[in-house]
């Protein structure tokens, strides 16, 4: 990966994001696509919308989004510790033990996410998976009023982990799911800057995916695209008691996973496949026999309807602090998606059948 990209890709990942504070990431994004899109436009929702050619035909709406998993602070106790509420879908199990930032008026605070230790849990409280509730964020703060001094109620929370090599390309970070797909979105937009291309290309980092597709329903109810294509983490199975039956062959480094299902327009999946093949670019299919659980679910029923799809990176340990990806996927579903952009023509149908 070009050394610009990978720059703007770790300071996506690294720049705190929980659904609905997404504000600091979205400026991240906005400097860097306004140098290869037509136009950029941020809405009441948050959602970031750059675009290429937008007087073009088709209209293709491509969505990353750039919300991450995280908590809110919800009550001070007088001892200065704080009780907290999640942000997205987390694993109890995870959090505890874990440095957390939680990201106050005056700047970022470290803390610890405490619970009881093992010595004091008594046999029925270590037999069973521990509860968010109780659970509290410790700063070090001797009294609540310490603890108002630096945090408020309402702060977003984050856990402390930085982007970094695990080993070549293979790298780590805790928010992969889906500034990955923001980056992407905004790499498709920088390879398109030097190709002509009949399409209006809309590139949206959406808002508050985490917490309902928020920001999907509305961004692509106001560009009212003919495509929607969904960039986002998916599942790897290799590793460990990983089940292939159910959830496909996908390995690291196997390069972006594009989906097929009935939430899948079969033209849009079948000019991806077409495109992966005509580039030699690796891929994978997987299989969805239900709802992706992307924005392209919500993108799909905008409007009189949106031929919908799916591409997805290969990721381990989603919604942890150790999120764990191949940059050539990440580089392949660029590529992929900007030579599907390049090959739509005024004149294709999206029409099944």
């Amino acid at each position: 990966m070009r050394s610009e990209s990978l720059e703007f890709l770790r300071t996506l990942v690294d720049t705190p994001g929980p659904s609905g504070y997404e504000q600091p990431v979205q400026s991240v994004f906005r400097a860097y696509v306004a140098r290869f899109a037509d136009e950029v436009t941020t809405d009441v929702m948050g959602n970031v919308i750059a675009v290429r050619n937008p007087a073009g035909s088709p209209r293709i709406m491509l969505a990353g989004h750039a919300d991450e998993i995280g908590f809110q602070v919800r009550y001070i106790n007088d001892e200065g510790l704080l009780h907290f509420g999640p942000i997205g879908g987390h694993d109890p199990i995870v959090a505890a033990g874990q440095r957390v930032i939680v990201h106050g008026p005056n700047g970022p605070v470290v803390g610890v996410l405490g619970r009881k230790a093992v010595h004091l849990l008594d046999a029925g409280e270590r037999d069973k998976a521990p509860d968010l509730k109780e659970m509290w964020i410790d700063i070090g703060a001797k009294s609540r009023d310490e603890a108002q001094a630096c945090v408020s109620i309402g702060d977003c929370v984050t856990y402390a982990a930085k982007a970094e090599a695990l080993r070549g390309d293979i790298w780590v970070a805790r928010s992969f799911d889906d500034k990955m797909g923001a980056f992407v979105i905004a790499e498709v937009l920088r390879l398109l800057s030097d190709r002509s291309h009949s399409a209006a290309v809309y590139a949206v980092a959406t808002v508050q995916e985490e917490v309902g597709l928020r920001g999907a329903r509305t961004s692509s109810s106001a560009i009212a695209p003919d495509v929607g294509i969904a960039v986002d983490v998916g599942h790897s199975t290799d590793f460990p008691g990983a089940d292939k039956r159910s959830g496909g062959d996908i390995k690291l480094g196997s390069g972006p996973m594009i989906a097929r299902g009935p939430h899948i327009n079969p033209h849009v999946f079948t000019r991806l496949v077409s495109a992966a093949r005509d580039h030699e670019i690796p891929h994978t299919i997987e299989a969805i026999p239900s709802g992706t659980g992307t924005d392209a679910d919500i993108i799909q029923m905008a409007a009189g309807g949106v031929a919908s799809g799916v591409v997805s990176v290969p990721l381990r340990y989603m919604h942890t602090p150790s999120e764990v990806l191949h940059l050539s996927d990440v580089e392949n579903a660029a590529l992929l998606l900007a030579a599907f952009c390049e090959r739509a023509s005024p004149d294709d149908s999206w029409i099944p059948g």
